[in-house]
């Protein structure tokens, strides 16, 4: 039974990852059905439910998963998120509170009550995004002046008069954080006046700041209905859109974001929505690189570069190793393997990028510096590739073909110093050092006595220098 609970569970944290959260919740649903005393699973649900916008359910889940193990900080990680989007804002403060006195250094938990305590402060000042209304027409005649607000009023018909009323009432509550308040009027200047976007714009607002993001997509999308039969501005309607897509952002539904941020940028193109579309493009690439990651995948491409490396078949094998390098970035062996296929086909400088970046993923994994030692020897890069075999070296000493690797630099920088040393001249690395006035005298002190040298290896800036003209031929210190 344990199995089928485990394989449910990870159908269920696959459903998640890939945003499927109604199949999420019902893979977490039949697992607990084996075992309803699984507090991990209800934790994963109430996840889920959040994540699908059912905040009441997410919060029973975290309930139980903190009354089933109530030392377990995640379970108030949980709860503090659920009662968050439910707007009950000191509940999730001590939820979140609560947890950090089990794990104090819980990121999830710190992020929760940092987030909390910016909330309680915005309390006391909020900037309010309302949508204002369309300017008044400007009078025919020149000296006309503008007449007073309720004026203008009075010569609006009276549904429209009371849903202006309503909605600065609106307006006024939500300034005040007075949510709740706030929805009573702009619903109320909804049933005086059905035709302005305006109205369902604000209460969508509304519904953002309660973290009711399903309910502000539902209000944005009967804006945007209304706006377009009644041509209203294509801003408010851009607005409209935007705010679907802030919503699907907190519900990270990043592909439904972007589709509504491209949305907003048809109908009317800003500076803003288009660095918010932009953060999400690059948000979905990296989860689908993430989501694309499987180690036993990665391993049968590997198993089949191996088949076609041993062929001789050098092309098809890299194919195949960097599919398995997108199925698992992180295992240096992978590089190490395309570099062998690069060297075999004479591609030194792409070999040479892969080696360097499996021993910066694991510099103790020697096979990486002898592949990197004989590209440089490829290369005609004798001491750099003098280097890697002495990094080789330092991991095994007794390593026969570093050993062999070094012996061979070694007798190629010492055959033709004089090719040797025009190299090196070339070298920008070498040149800058040389053209340093402090190296200059240092060098000079150095030929005139050979013991000043250990004085200056004492400075690490000073013996990186005298190590890379060494190793570049240019002086030696007997």
């Amino acid at each position: 039974m344990e199995d089928q609970i485990n394989a449910l569970k990870e159908k269920g944290n696959a459903a998640l990852a890939a945003g499927k959260h109604d199949e999420a919740v019902a893979a977490y649903t039949e697992a607990l059905k084996l075992n309803d005393e699984n507090y991990v699973i209800y934790s994963n649900r109430s996840a889920a439910y959040v994540k699908a916008g059912k905040f009441q359910e997410a919060l029973q889940d975290a309930q139980k998963t903190v009354s089933l193990n109530p030392t377990w900080a995640k379970g108030y990680s949980r709860l503090g998120t659920a009662l968050s989007y439910l707007n009950r804002t000191m509940e999730a403060f001590e939820a979140y509170s609560k947890g950090l006195e089990y794990d104090r250094n819980n990121t999830a938990l710190l992020a929760g009550l940092e987030e909390i305590k910016k909330r309680l402060l915005s309390d006391l000042a909020s900037e309010v995004p309302m949508d204002v209304d369309p300017p008044a027409a400007k009078p025919t005649q020149a000296k006309a002046t503008a007449k007073p607000e309720a004026k203008i009023d009075e010569d609006l018909p009276e549904n429209k008069r009371l849903a202006r009323r309503e909605k600065e009432a609106g307006n006024e509550a939500y300034k005040k954080r007075d949510f709740e308040k706030a929805i009573t009027h702009y619903e109320a200047a909804i049933q005086h006046d059905a035709t302005d976007i305006t109205f369902y714009n604000n209460l969508a607002a509304v519904y953002f700041e309660k973290r009711d993001y399903q309910k502000c997509i539902a209000e944005c999308e009967k804006g945007i209905a209304i706006g377009r039969e009644n041509r209203a501005d294509f801003k408010l309607i851009a607005k409209a859109f935007t705010r679907i897509g802030n919503a699907y952002k907190k519900l990270e539904d990043w592909k439904s974001a972007k589709t509504y941020y491209e949305k907003s940028m048809s109908e009317h193109r800003t500076p803003e929505v288009k660095t918010l579309l932009s953060e999400i493009e690059k948000k979905i690439k990296e989860e689908e690189r993430k989501a694309y990651i499987d180690p036993v995948k990665a391993e049968e491409e590997k198993e089949k570069g191996n088949e076609y490396f041993k062929k001789a078949e050098y092309s098809t094998a890299v194919k195949h190793y960097t599919e398995a390098i997108k199925r698992n970035p992180d295992d240096p062996k992978l590089y190490s393997n395309r570099a062998a296929c690069y060297t075999k086909l004479a591609a030194f400088d792409l070999g040479l990028k892969d080696c360097e970046t499996c021993v910066r993923l694991d510099d103790k994994f020697i096979k990486g510096w002898i592949r990197k030692g004989k590209i440089l020897q490829g290369m005609q890069e004798q001491s750099k590739a003098l280097q890697a075999y002495q990094k080789a070296l330092e991991l095994d000493p007794s390593n026969a073909e570093a050993l062999e690797g070094y012996r061979n630099c070694t007798m190629a920088v010492n055959s033709n110093p004089e090719e040797v040393l025009k190299k090196a001249m070339s070298d920008p690395e070498v040149q800058q050092i040389l053209q340093d006035p402090a190296m200059r005298l240092i060098l000079d002190q150095m030929q005139e006595d050979p013991k000043a040298v250990q004085e200056h290896l004492k400075n690490p800036a000073i013996a990186s220098k005298i190590q890379k003209l060494l190793e570049c031929g240019i002086i030696k210190i007997h």
